[in-house]
């Protein structure tokens, strides 16, 4: 896990899992939109350096990268000539704007799918979330 603060202080994690299933470039990706979107990562708060992500993950420093490039084109980080990238102004009011339980739509339908494959019952799926929610 990598630990940095927020415009608040506070600190902010990524948490990188290479055994999900789901590329680590895209769990960064998804991570910092959802940060910048929520406020926790306000306009201006600087990101690691793409060495020192890499370092502390063990990741591929091009995996970062990849991550930094993508999100500046959308608009969510900007780069600065010489120092570390930040979370855009605009970008950040942009993502405020969208519905943030939008974001889950993608994971709740494979969370649906695998419930159904499994043959559990909502309700089961629903004590199961609670569950991992209150760990």
């Amino acid at each position: 896990m990598h630990y940095f603060t927020n415009a608040h202080g506070r600190p902010t994690l990524f948490i990188l899992n290479p055994h999900s299933g789901i590329p680590l470039y895209r769990q960064l990706q998804e991570q910092i939109r959802r940060l910048a979107a929520s406020g926790q990562l306000e306009p201006g708060t600087p990101l690691p350096s793409i060495r020192e992500l890499a370092v502390r993950h063990a990741i591929n420093p091009m995996t970062v990268s990849k991550v930094y490039s993508q999100l500046e084109s959308e608009g969510v980080l900007e780069r600065h000539r010489g120092k570390q990238m930040t979370i855009a102004a605009k970008g950040a009011r942009a993502a405020a704007r969208a519905d943030p339980a939008e974001q889950l739509q993608p994971h709740l339908d494979g969370l649906v799918l695998a419930g159904r494959q499994l043959d559990l019952s909502l309700g089961e799926v629903v004590r199961t979330l609670k569950e991992r929610w209150e760990k």
